[in-house]
């Protein structure tokens, strides 16, 4: 199973926002366990969470979180479920302010995969910058551990190592940019009606420099 993954999927560059949405909800789940586990319940995930829908996710409520929890075949954890509704709202925040959040993602890495070298970190100060990017946002469970992880499934960044047969595709670079992409999310959101659910009133923390997020409602 896990070598299918990384032959068929892991590093690939995926360009599609709902997909990288996904990707990155899972990794969450993924905190603390093994990214094995996450595959195994991948499906059973995609069928409690509507196909990973970001406008369905977002509109779960109280309920929504206790018919997940009874859900055997996902990760029962009530702050990684809530986590999960929150970034989709913290999505179509993103996607309110007229920022496509693939557009958003591949222009913190320049637009193209970062091709490093030397050994695989578990974290970057790229991934950490991102990582304070989606938190401004409203995003949970996306430290920079998390977010790397999530940088190198999603083909932003090529851990591959030299000899495998998936290193060393065209297109990509081998050192990341000097200043990462300024995304189009400069703008700030406009206020938004709180959703069923939604804690809100919490200020954001420390704004990236790439990013300017009003405060969530």
């Amino acid at each position: 199973m896990l070598r299918a993954y990384h032959d068929d999927e892991w590093g690939r560059p995926v360009h599609d926002s709902r997909q990288l949405w996904e990707m990155l909800m899972l990794e969450g789940f993924q905190a603390g366990l093994s990214w094995a586990i996450i595959l195994r319940k991948r499906e059973a995930f995609r069928r409690g969470f509507r196909r990973f829908d970001p406008v369905r996710v977002a509109r779960f409520d109280e309920k929504d979180v206790t018919r997940l929890l009874a859900d055997e075949g996902i990760v029962r954890s009530r702050a990684k479920i809530e986590a999960t509704i929150a970034g989709a709202r913290a999505y179509l925040r993103l996607h309110a302010t007229g920022v496509d959040f693939a557009s958003f993602v591949w222009e913190t890495v320049g637009g193209a995969p970062i091709r490093r070298r030397g050994p695989v970190l578990p974290q970057t100060p790229l991934s950490g910058q991102l990582s304070n990017q989606l938190k401004a946002w409203g995003f949970k469970f996306v430290g920079p551990v998390v977010v790397y992880a999530w940088m190198q499934a999603v083909g932003l960044v090529d851990d591959h190592a030299p000899g495998c047969f998936r290193a060393n595709r065209r297109g990509r670079r081998s050192e990341p940019p000097k200043t990462p992409g300024r995304a189009r999310a400069t703008r700030r959101p406009p206020a938004t009606r709180r959703l069923p659910g939604n804690s809100g009133g919490a200020a954001p923390p420390r704004r990236a420099r790439s990013i300017r997020p009003a405060p969530a409602p």
